[in-house]
């Protein structure tokens, strides 16, 4: 058990080195800010604070592919 649980701390280390090498495309970020400010009521005044919290947001998430496929123990 304790064999697994190292492994699934390596695989989540390892996808979060990948979301700072990979960081999220120009458009994710966009799409993401205005979901922000859509979430807000849509008001003007905070286009830069939208798009600074999805950039935070989209840095920070796991990758999908890392949460869709968990780790398992092989058996050999």
């Amino acid at each position: 058990m304790a064999l697994q649980e190292n492994r699934n701390e390596a695989v989540k280390s390892h996808a979060e080195d990948i979301s700072l090498i990979h960081p999220p495309s120009l458009e994710k970020i966009r799409l993401r800010a205005y979901e922000i400010h859509l979430e807000r009521g849509g008001f003007p005044g905070h286009e830069l604070d939208d798009w600074l919290l999805a950039e935070f947001e989209l840095q920070h998430a796991a990758p999908p592919k890392a949460q869709k496929f968990p780790v398992t123990g092989r058996t050999e």
